[in-house]
């Protein structure tokens, strides 16, 4: 059993509404878990029964060996940082630091020893004497997350800590996060609905929709194949681009639902993984596999949105619209024409009924 094992927990509330409908997760020790999902996916009300906030209807929740599923949250030997920072406005940095130390009734000088070490590896020392109202936001988190790692917890559970942060500020506590849990290496869980976050911070991801996980694995994995529709345009950004597409009745070939005469290119592997029939499918490609050509689909470019390091364009082709990433500055102009082109091998393929990714 891992760190924190979490067993077929289910919510449901007044109404027969299915918050969770049976979440499977176990994280090991030392492990930085990432629930990232769209609003209303169940992630925070997950987190709450992890925190001893919220009670699941039925499932175990496990921390360190010990059953916790209906435990106090001060029984629990975890720390919590939440968007709303929840500092004590009348109280210094050192006293939100120490408090909950204080409330343990920890000695006063194994206090002032832990809360040094901890505005050390923060870099707020110099902060130590100030109220919170005299603090930037960024500094704000840092002492929220001071005042969690004081405890020393066998679990860190984050809730959208950065959400309320500029973008400049989310990148650089987004860095102080992470090194902290390098340093550390206390079992994390993180919850998110940013997938950039997702993406940099977890050592693994569970892509939550609708109460389930849809999937759960390294980022690379999810990123590279993931397991359902809904996988693969969330995680990505830009976004998968999707063809709605249709398999021959050999199964040999795919072709465009919505164009006539334009076949989807394909790997001997995907081909020998297609159903037999006419079965609807969906064809995702990223869009940093889509690259301009000499030949190939012809289409005509819409939109160009320059970012300094790279451009989105969007092409609208005989199959839709595509997006694609293209290193450094385009070229081109609206309504040029311009041809498409990629390798087979970087395509998704997906049950049109099932959403889920075929072999």
């Amino acid at each position: 059993m891992g760190a924190l094992s979490i067993r077929q927990v289910k919510k449901t509330y007044q109404g027969n509404v299915n918050i969770l409908k049976g979440i499977d997760i176990e994280v090991e020790a030392g492990e930085f878990l990432i629930l990232v999902g769209p609003s209303g996916c169940g992630k925070s009300t997950l987190l709450s029964m992890i925190a001893g906030l919220d009670t699941p209807t039925s499932g175990q929740i496990h921390i360190a060996d010990r059953d916790v599923t209906y435990a106090p949250s001060k029984d629990r030997d975890i720390a919590m940082v939440f968007q709303s920072y929840a500092l004590y406005p009348n109280m210094n940095v050192k006293q939100n630091i120490a408090f909950g130390l204080e409330m343990r009734k920890v000695p006063k000088g194994e206090r002032e020893e832990i809360v040094a070490r901890v505005a050390k590896m923060l870099q707020l020392e110099h902060l130590l004497d100030r109220k919170p109202g005299q603090l930037s936001g960024g500094q704000r988190q840092r002492v929220a997350m001071g005042r969690a790692l004081a405890r020393d917890p066998k679990l860190f559970l984050f809730d959208e800590p950065l959400s309320n942060l500029d973008a400049k500020l989310r990148v650089e506590m987004r860095a102080e996060i992470k090194l902290l849990h390098q340093r550390t290496k206390t079992t994390t869980v993180y919850v998110t609905h940013d997938q950039v976050e997702a993406m940099t911070l977890g050592d693994r991801i569970a892509v939550m929709k609708e109460g389930q996980v849809q999937q759960l694995g390294t980022p690379e994995d999810i990123y590279a194949r993931p397991a359902t529709r809904f996988v693969a345009e969330f995680i990505g950004s830009p976004a998968m681009n999707m063809i709605e597409a249709q398999c021959t009745a050999d199964g040999q070939s795919v072709h465009a639902a919505n164009a006539s005469g334009i076949d989807l290119p394909l790997t001997e592997t995907q081909r020998n993984s297609l159903p037999k029939g006419h079965v609807e499918l969906t064809y995702g490609l990223r869009p940093e596999d889509v690259s301009l050509a000499d030949n190939g689909l012809p289409g005509v470019l819409t939109i160009i949105e320059p970012t300094g390091p790279e451009t989105y364009a969007t092409v609208d082709t005989g199959v839709g619209k595509l997006t694609i990433r293209i290193p450094g500055a385009l070229r081109r102009n609206v309504g040029d024409t311009v041809h498409l082109q990629w390798d087979a091998q970087k395509a998704h393929l997906f049950d049109a009924g099932t959403e889920m990714r075929l072999a």
